[in-house]
């Protein structure tokens, strides 16, 4: 989502770092490039000139001119001030501080992705603080919208209240109420009713809702992809309602990202949570120190481990860190690898969590590679599939005949399944290597040690 907008700071503060020493004038020339870079990124002017301001009234002084490395510290300057722009260091979790059955308000216009959302809160509730979640579902305006709430409710693993035809909004939201409190319910999420523009009734109906149950939270959902309007939507909803909180969807997209950016300074209320997908458990916090990074080239590190954390099996990890200390490791294991990191997403996603990734991802496009899943994962991943286990264990009885008919099967050509057998057989030698030269001898030596030949890496 935010790869043009990387894009361009990575060109500006490249220019930056390549100066020896900065006067004012260079700094003014580089803010300038910034001011154009936030603007065709779509974000608000007044927080455009805002942000400009904030950065040259810090970067202009003695601090920066004088300093050894003064265009690494216009780089942490405009790191700071876009943290700040984004809500601050650290993420703001969703209020649970109030006595049970605490009501969470999901509000915003139809289409913002409200219900999935709604979907998604509960499953994150449930299965990270083991809360008991009813989801109720208060739009009586579209068509079985509160049929896909239940079917939500059940893919989640958690309560929807039972849909009474004929019910209002507001005998929709009692009875949910009422329903939490005999049942013992931690949260209930009550799911209200969109409308395809900002109009009275819409209002009415929310203001009456939320009179009704006093939310701990009031969560607006709107769309990352409809840019400069989703600040317009949060500005309309705040004012009405009180927005406590925002949620942006399809932050996986390629909309600009400046409707991320203008959020908070516009609206008035922090970003508490964004979709990265369609799928249910596609709902992460939003780090503003973390955004910034990915946006300035400096990667996401923290999350890329946390991600993994999440999804890799700890006990499959040990076994196969076990095996290749010993410098045991064959194409099932190999396979293994390729299985976990697709439950991490798309690589794209991954390499752009990485400090300097806009760099490497422009030059693999360049290389006519860009699209990593299609060309490299997913074809290994079907190559080893055709392979037998006997072939899989010992990749070495793989001869000509077998190749072609692994091809074959997989849909590629030998010369694809000579380049796997070819990077595995440079990974079984690395691993060996490791293990004969032990922890000592890897740090007497270094990684020169384990290169063909000890060869030193260049």
């Amino acid at each position: 989502m935010f790869e043009n907008l990387s894009g361009k700071f990575s060109g500006v503060f490249d220019r930056l770092r390549s100066r020896g020493a900065l006067n004012e004038g260079d700094v003014n020339d580089a803010l300038r490039e910034v001011r154009l870079a936030l603007l065709d990124a779509d974000v608000a002017l007044p927080v455009v000139k805002d942000f400009v301001a904030r950065v040259r009234e810090r970067a202009v002084g003695q601090e920066v001119l004088d300093s050894v490395s003064p265009g690494q510290q216009v780089v942490k300057i405009v790191n700071d001030v876009m943290i700040e722009q984004l809500g601050g260091a650290g993420a703001v979790p969703v209020n649970l501080n109030a006595v049970a059955p605490i009501p969470i308000l999901m509000v915003g216009l139809q289409g913002s992705g409200k219900t999935t959302t709604s979907g998604k809160l509960a499953l994150r509730f449930n299965q990270r603080l083991r809360k008991k979640v009813l989801l109720a579902s208060l739009d009586t305006q579209r068509p079985a919208a509160q049929l896909q709430l239940a079917q939500l409710a059940e893919q989640a693993g958690v309560a929807s209240l039972p849909i009474v035809a004929g019910e209002t909004p507001l005998q929709i939201a009692h009875r949910a109420m009422d329903t939490a409190r005999r049942e013992v319910f931690d949260i209930v999420i009550l799911d209200t009713a969109g409308r395809l523009s900002i109009d009275q009734a819409l209002m009415d109906e929310v203001k009456a809702v939320r009179a009704a149950t006093s939310p701990a939270e009031t969560l607006l959902v709107v769309d990352a992809m409809t840019g400069q309007d989703a600040v317009n939507t949060a500005r309309a909803f705040n004012e009405a309602v009180g927005v406590t909180g925002i949620v942006m969807t399809r932050m996986d997209g390629d909309a600009r990202g400046g409707a991320a950016l203008s959020m908070r300074a516009i609206a008035g209320a922090p970003i508490k949570l964004v979709g990265m997908g369609e799928k249910i458990d596609a709902l992460e916090e939003f780090h503003p120190e973390r955004v910034a990074g990915r946006i300035l080239g400096m990667g996401d590190v923290v999350g890329l481990v946390e991600k993994a954390a999440e999804v890799i099996d700890q006990e499959e990890a040990e076994k196969l860190a076990r095996k290749m200390a010993k410098g045991r490791f064959d194409l099932e294991d190999y396979a293994k690898q390729l299985k976990q990191i697709n439950k991490m997403g798309s690589l794209s996603s991954i390499l752009g969590m990485l400090p300097g990734a806009n760099k490497i991802q422009a030059q693999l496009e360049a290389a006519g590679q860009g699209d990593l899943d299609k060309t490299m994962l997913k074809r290994q991943a079907a190559i080893i599939g055709s392979m037998t286990p006997k072939e899989r264990r010992a990749p070495d009885i793989i001869k000509a005949s077998r190749k072609k008919r692994i091809a074959a099967g997989s849909g590629t050509s030998v010369q694809e399944v000579n380049k796997l057998l070819k990077q595995f057989d440079d990974m079984s030698g690395m691993m060996k290597r490791m293990s004969k030269l032990g922890q000592k001898g890897l740090m007497r030596h270094g990684l020169g040690a384990l290169m063909p030949g000890n060869r030193r890496p260049y």
